[in-house]
């Protein structure tokens, strides 16, 4: 048990919802309590989320789906497709109840968040989080870990330990550790947050193979080599904080969407749907950051694993008259820049786009008869509809109906939380009565 002053200790937490999209499925699927359930990547074609009884099956990440595909079956393994609309929801309703239990949140991915606990006040840290764990479980349905430290790179290897040890069940306070070092030597150091592959190769050339090898390493050694943020690292592993809670994520500097087709696509008609498609919803990334682009990118490609096949893959970039986060204009811009990239004669597997040179919507300028007022009215009531009932309730005839392109998704589970028609149904029966 843990009882701090937190006066002079700032402590963190970082809380990471266990197998999320596996764990999201399951929420609504009580039957698959105990049993393995993995989750493809788009296209169905690489396992991205496991369970932990699918883990203990051997089953790896990134293995693709048709290699084992009659081993999953073998084994009663249940089989999804990446749920994206789902898996987003649950995610906000994480969040939610994290920002609803404590003032300071990070959210830093789709299933992490870091936390700062308020100062001036005690906390036996375990209890605290045993009681945030039940309170996340009880709401949503979600399992998570929860790992307390005095820095948020000591919080991720805290949490680490929370997950992979059950006797600490979900919860680790690193704060509460009598010797961190212990804990650290047993850490590899491509584990660390923030320390990539081509670091570790540098790291371990120099005889630093462990968390507890990198936090004594020498400061302007890690300064020449890993930069002031690999120094930043090294110190947050001494108990220094230095990456302060960011309540606000920095607004991105490039948007992408793209994703691969479900089948070859030839026809220009097609590709001018799936393009339309990607700009609308990167334009809505766009937008909900409040940014404004200058350029944007378009691209096109086959599949580079048929090289029997004729092969074409290539980008356009187009500048815009003026900087706007407007589907309308945007969607123009793209389709004049796909015109010019088509080649008929090549099955294509992939089409995307990019928006660049992003600035905050603020620094535009504006012209006297300019106008971008009712457009970005248009915008607002369409993001405004789309967020209450459900993405492409409003969309943009040009991005098309059947889409037939679309990447597979034959596992694919019911939106059970945003959409009406597909709502789970209760049935109860009660005696007596």
């Amino acid at each position: 048990m843990s009882s701090i002053n937190l006066k002079s200790n700032r402590v963190y937490a970082l809380v990471d919802c266990n197998n999320f999209f596996a764990s999201c499925e399951r929420v609504f699927r009580p039957d698959l309590k105990g049993k393995p359930v993995v989750v493809l990547s788009n296209n169905d074609g690489n396992i991205i989320a496991r369970s932990n009884e699918a883990k203990a099956l051997g089953i790896k990440m990134a293995e693709p789906y048709f290699k084992i595909e009659s081993f999953l079956k073998k084994n009663g393994v249940a089989v999804f497709s990446s749920n994206y609309t789902l898996y987003g929801d649950m995610s906000h309703r994480v969040m939610s109840v994290l920002q609803h239990l404590e003032p300071e949140v990070e959210i830093y991915s789709i299933d992490e968040a870091f936390i700062s606990l308020p100062e001036g006040k005690e906390f036996d840290l375990a209890k605290h989080g045993q009681n945030m764990r039940n309170t996340v479980r009880q709401w949503t349905g979600i399992p998570v870990s929860i790992g307390f430290a005095p820095t948020k790179t000591l919080a991720k290897l805290a949490n680490r330990v929370a997950k992979k040890n059950p006797t600490h069940q979900g919860v680790f306070d690193l704060t509460a550790h009598g010797n961190m070092d212990e804990i650290l030597a047993r850490i590899e150091v491509a584990d660390v947050w923030g320390i990539g592959r081509q670091y570790t190769k540098k790291l371990n050339s120099q005889g630093i193979f462990t968390a507890r090898d990198l936090k004594y390493a020498n400061d302007n050694w890690i300064r020449k080599h890993l930069s002031v943020m690999g120094l930043r690292t090294v110190w947050e592993l001494r108990g220094i904080p230095c990456i302060p809670i960011d309540d606000a994520p920095p607004a991105k500097k490039g948007i992408v969407t793209s994703k691969s087709f479900g089948r070859p696509v030839t026809s220009l008609e097609e590709l001018q749907e799936a393009v339309a498609t990607y700009v609308s919803r990167a334009a809505e990334k766009l937008r909900s950051q409040q940014s404004i682009a200058n350029c944007l990118h378009v691209f096109l490609a086959t599949n580079i694993f048929k090289p029997e096949k004729p092969q074409y893959s290539k980008s356009i970039m187009v500048m815009l008259l003026e900087p706007t986060s407007s589907t309308t204009v945007l969607i123009k811009y793209a389709l004049k820049g796909l015109k010019e990239l088509y080649r008929p004669g090549y099955d294509f597997q992939k089409a995307g786009v990019m928006l660049a040179e992003i600035m905050p919507a603020s620094c535009r300028q504006r012209s006297l008869f300019d106008p971008i007022r009712s457009d970005n009215d248009l915008m607002n009531a369409l993001d405004r509809i789309n967020r209450k009932w459900g993405a492409n309730t409003v969309r943009y005839a040009v991005s098309g109906f059947k889409k037939s392109w679309t990447f597979r998704r034959d596992h694919l589970s019911r939106a059970y939380t945003t959409k009406w028609d597909q709502l789970p149904v209760v049935k109860a029966s009660f005696p007596g009565i």
